[in-house]
């Protein structure tokens, strides 16, 4: 299975029809101890607001309250950078998920304290994307 890599995130492309995508990286999450604190629909918030029509775009907020909470120990305003987002949207042939790289809250901070933590979380979040049917 193929991840792609972004400055900031980890990308997967799956095959599963958008809902169905949305449902599989929600229970893959939890499988990792992560839940969904918020969730934004971009496609329906740009076109209440803007007229706009877009693909089916989700952002979820994704939180392990452990990992949080250590990261937050050991630097309070990581906060800015929580929770974790994951967003899914609509591609031409199945569904695209992207994943925040946890890794960005230690290169942000600049604290060593927060590396184990964050690569903690990297590897949780990698084995959710794999877990996930791929389109390659």
């Amino acid at each position: 299975m193929t991840l792609a890599t972004i400055k900031y995130g980890i990308v997967r492309n799956t095959n599963l029809e958008f809902d169905n995508a949305v449902e599989a990286v929600t229970a893959a999450l939890a499988e990792e101890g992560f839940g969904i604190l918020t969730q934004i629909d971009v496609q329906a918030t740009l076109k209440k607001k803007l007229d706009i029509d877009r693909p089916k775009y989700l952002i979820l907020g994704a939180c392990n309250p452990n990992l949080a909470n250590n990261v937050l120990n050991a630097e309070p305003w990581a906060g800015l950078l929580l929770p974790c987002n994951v967003v899914v949207q609509e591609i031409d042939d199945g569904t695209q998920i992207a994943f925040m790289d946890p890794e960005v809250i230690q290169r942000e901070t600049g604290n060593s304290e927060v590396f184990d933590t964050a690569c903690d979380a990297k590897e949780r979040l990698i084995r959710v994307a794999n877990s996930l049917p791929g389109s390659d």
